[in-house]
Order: C-alpha cells, then structure tokens, then sequence
C-alpha cells in the first residue's frame, strides 16, 4: 500500500529500509525517499519505524531464548 503518493513509497518500502537500519523518519527519507516532500506521511513512518522496532526487539528476545534453552 502506498503511504503517500507525493513520491510513490509503499509501506513495504519503509519497512524494508526500518529492518535496514533506518531508526528515524528523516533517515527513512534518505534511504527511500519517504516523507521529504509534503511531510503528510511522517506520522505513519514513525508508526512504521515503531512497529518494526518492536517486531525486531521480540524476535532477539525468542532467538535469545532459544539459544539460552540449547546452551548445556
């Protein structure tokens, strides 16, 4: 889905950059362009930029444990 049309960027995009490293939506901007021309997105980057943190933090927390759980 895009998330704006001003320049074309879909959502998948800005996950894609989020799990890249993006950690802020200026730095989303200047990896795939979102959110850098009427800045009507920048609200659902943020959201996005949240989201995937969150989803990343719980899947170290399940690779953590899992690990712990093998470990003799």
């Amino acid at each position: 889905m895009l998330i704006r049309h001003c320049n074309g960027v879909s959502d998948r995009t800005v996950r894609r950059v989020v799990r890249e490293g993006a950690r802020t939506v200026s730095e989303v901007g200047s990896a795939c362009g979102a959110g850098t021309c009427c800045r009507g997105c920048s609200s659902t980057i943020g959201k996005i930029i949240r989201t995937e943190r969150r989803q990343h933090a719980r899947e170290g927390d399940a690779a953590a444990t899992q690990t712990e759980q093998t470990t003799p």
